[in-house]
């Protein structure tokens, strides 16, 4: 218990330094303990990565799987974890407690909160509700001794509501509610980002999308976090397309020379000795 709410107090603390904190997103022990050697100071579970890697789209995998999946990505290495909850797997404000309590039990220091609905027609929870919900997850994370740094997410950028103004009401009610980071996914103008930044009182964390502003950029607009998603499990995917494509149409082997660089890294990265016996 004393290692988990160290973590969380790290974690914490690198919400709050004078550069953005770089959150990559790892879908396996395998990647986190990758990323871990490069030298990233947190990470972050993804849920549309993890639910690749069973073969199925974002949104098909059940509580249990994701929190089994941040518990693995916890024991892979030593850095805090924050975890994609995606909407808590659950309507009910208590029930997304009830999440939010049970990720406590995997050793997080973080997760998030989402405010999709998974219903196309209507893919964002009211206001009220939504800001019930993100109350009551802020509650689960921060009322034990080991506690969580809770994200509220808008998720209106991602879903079709590219409403800048309903998006800043939102994490507004968000911060007063409880949540400790606040994350608007797909904002890609740099003056959105500095506007948000400027309407809230608590850390803010940008999605890194095609065409968006730079690290360098966010820094100077105050960003605090920046994550990338699923983008890396994609781009592994990207890589293992092209070297099969290659291998069916052409029958050469150009891919091997990039599995090289892969397997040099791996061999840096897993030399550390084993951690999926949960020792810290």
């Amino acid at each position: 218990m004393s290692d988990q709410a160290a973590q969380y107090d790290h974690f914490r603390m690198l919400h709050h330094r004078s550069t953005p904190l770089l959150l990559p997103n790892p879908w396996d022990a395998g990647s986190a303990r990758l990323f871990a050697s490069l030298g990233f100071s947190a990470l972050a579970t993804t849920s549309s990565g993890y639910a690749a890697t069973l073969g199925r789209h974002d949104g098909a995998v059940s509580r249990a799987q994701a929190l089994t999946h941040a518990a693995d990505i916890v024991r892979a290495t030593n850095l805090p974890v924050s975890a994609d909850l995606e909407n808590g797997f659950a309507r009910d404000p208590d029930r997304v407690a009830d999440t939010v309590t049970a990720a406590l039990d995997t050793g997080l220091a973080g997760c998030s909160i989402e405010d999709f609905t998974g219903d196309p027609d209507a893919p964002i929870y009211p206001l009220a509700e939504a800001t019930e919900r993100v109350r009551a997850a802020a509650e689960a994370a921060h009322s034990g001794r080991v506690r969580l740094v809770l994200t509220g997410r808008a998720e209106h950028f991602l879903h079709g509501r590219p409403d800048l103004g309903e998006v800043i009401g939102r994490l507004q009610a968000y911060q007063e509610a409880g949540a400790d980071v606040l994350y608007a996914p797909g904002l890609a103008d740099i003056s959105d980002v500095r506007s948000l930044v400027g309407s809230v009182d608590r850390p803010v964390n940008v999605l890194a999308v095609p065409g968006g502003p730079t690290v360098s950029e966010l820094r100077g607009a105050g960003v605090a976090r920046v994550s990338v998603g699923g983008a890396f499990a994609f781009a592994a995917l990207g890589a293992a397309t092209q070297a099969a494509r290659e291998l069916l149409d052409s029958g050469t082997y150009g891919y091997l020379d990039q599995a090289a660089v892969g397997k040099e890294a791996v061999a840096v990265a897993f030399s550390g000795g084993d951690l999926a016996d949960g020792s810290r």
